[in-house]
């Protein structure tokens, strides 16, 4: 299950995860694109409402939140305070199954 919107969450800077890189780099040009676009918007103080910015419930420590890129991809992070680990870009089931 997942909490819906950011709840005051606000992001500042990001790192790319090993495992980050290696779904990055299976991606093509199109799809690179896109999540670079998204992770852009990330940062704005107005997130807007189509990455659809949802905390995972069952991770707390750290708290690992996704965003959706398009109807079957998703970013998964772990943020802590302002800042976020990129953890994995994969299909929808691979990030439910393991962020």
């Amino acid at each position: 299950m997942t909490v819906v919107g950011s709840g005051g969450v606000v992001l500042s800077r990001w790192a790319k995860s090993r495992r980050f890189h290696k779904d990055y780099d299976k991606l093509d040009h199109t799809m690179r694109n896109l999540v670079d676009s998204k992770l852009q918007d990330l940062t704005l103080s107005y997130r807007p409402p189509g990455l659809r910015f949802e905390k995972l419930s069952g991770y707390s420590n750290p708290d690992i939140y996704t965003i959706h890129v398009n109807g079957n991809y998703k970013v998964s992070l772990e943020v802590t305070g302002g800042n976020a680990l990129l953890r994995r870009v994969a299909p929808h089931d691979e990030i439910d199954r393991a962020p």
